[in-house]
């Protein structure tokens, strides 16, 4: 009795792990971009390591700089950002730190002396 239960949980488990992982996906200029791999840096949070793939095919890993708003290719060269393009839609999910308002705890009041 516990061989066949056995094989089912096996069989379950090894096609949850099979199915693909959905990508995020965007069409620009009439082609179909979408995100492969994303990382973003520890040490620069406004910096990402970026694999995408354009109408299918997969391009070579790339750092996208949101704050700077430029494209490091892995040849070493810099691209800047196109207006509304593949730069843009990574940065999208940049979110700066929110900044919270100091808070100036008030001077403690002693009372007078008698």
């Amino acid at each position: 009795m516990l061989k066949p239960i056995t094989l089912l949980f096996s069989l379950v488990l090894s096609m949850l792990l099979s199915l693909p992982i959905a990508a995020s996906c965007r069409t620009l200029n009439q082609q179909a971009i979408c995100i492969v791999d994303i990382q973003r840096s520890a040490k620069n949070y406004w910096q990402y390591r970026v694999s995408i793939s354009i109408d299918g095919i997969k391009t070579p890993a790339a750092f996208y700089n949101c704050r700077d708003r430029y494209i490091l290719q892995k040849d070493g060269t810099q691209v800047k950002f196109e207006p509304d393009g593949i730069g843009d839609f990574i940065c999208r999910l940049y979110k700066p730190p929110q900044k919270t308002p100091l808070q100036i705890p008030s001077p403690i009041r002693q009372p007078p002396l008698k």
